[in-house]
């Protein structure tokens, strides 16, 4: 039935079902199987996604909203590990979506090229603290992927879950690290 309702529906980007069931059906195993290949993909196929979302996360309903953002107060944090006992090493991955783009399954070359250049002309006039250096995968030496990954921080190409939903499409082309 959700089939029927849903199988000639496409995302003004052209996401279909197939796009969002594409990585299911050659894994069976997946634990969800299926990847919204754009923001519009959770309101056109909202009859797939919602009860699925719902299921994954213990209740959570159509009608329930996120809580605001409430990062703390990093002055009054504190140090967390003053002896250095337990702290080795912390990590935060960001992910990119840009509005005005679809996600990885969409994007095209193009698209995935234009973004790496939005995002990395945005983190070069960082400043202070936040200040660093944006690594495009793309032309990387050896010499700095291997240190990247020595460092672990260099993340790799997606498994075939991804792979199977289009989510590793011209890769590394507009990857990058900082």
């Amino acid at each position: 039935e959700v089939f029927d309702q849903l199988k000639t529906k496409k995302t003004s980007f052209g996401s279909s079902l197939l796009d969002v069931i594409q990585s299911g059906v050659e894994n069976l195993d997946s634990g969800v199987g299926i990847y919204a290949p754009d923001a519009e993909s959770y309101t056109v196929f909202a009859d797939l996604f919602d009860p699925i979302i719902e299921d994954y996360h213990s209740g959570f309903k159509k009608t329930d909203k996120h809580p605001p953002k409430d990062f703390g107060d990093v002055d009054t944090l504190g140090n967390l590990d003053p002896a250095s006992e337990f702290i080795v090493s912390t990590r935060v991955r960001c992910g990119r979506s840009l509005e005005g783009y679809p996600f990885n399954p969409c994007l095209t070359e193009a698209q995935y090229k234009e973004m790496e250049e939005k995002v990395s002309s945005t983190l070069s006039g960082l400043e202070g603290e936040l200040k660093g250096t944006f690594y495009p995968l793309t032309g990387m030496s050896k010499e700095v992927q291997q240190k990247l990954i020595d460092d672990h921080f260099l993340f790799k190409e997606g498994d075939r879950f991804l792979q199977a939903a289009n989510a590793c499409r011209f890769w590394p082309t507009g990857r990058g690290i900082y």
